[in-house]
């Protein structure tokens, strides 16, 4: 695995990413679930908006990189009230 800096943020970054894969998984196997219509007026369940939530905080990080001058760890915070806002409404 030489091809890839592996450090330690990296690895937390993508082991969150593969057990939210699976934590969502188990809960789509153990409690099935009926689409919802949110404020985007789409049909979305569980992983769409899981998924919606990732592609977001990855442009709000993007944009906290090129756009404001505080520390990375406050754009997780952006994005943990974005996804409690995703997973509530959308």
């Amino acid at each position: 695995m030489a091809w890839m800096a592996w450090t330690v943020p990296t690895a937390i970054f993508f082991g969150t990413i593969a057990a939210l894969l699976v934590i969502f998984t188990l809960l789509a196997a153990r409690y099935p679930e009926t689409p919802r219509t949110g404020v985007l007026g789409i049909e979305t369940t569980r992983g769409d908006r899981l998924f919606i939530t990732l592609l977001g905080s990855a442009f709000i990080n993007l944009a906290w990189l090129g756009l404001v001058d505080a520390a990375q760890p406050w754009a997780m915070l952006v994005c943990l009230v974005y996804a409690a806002a995703v997973f509530r409404w959308v």
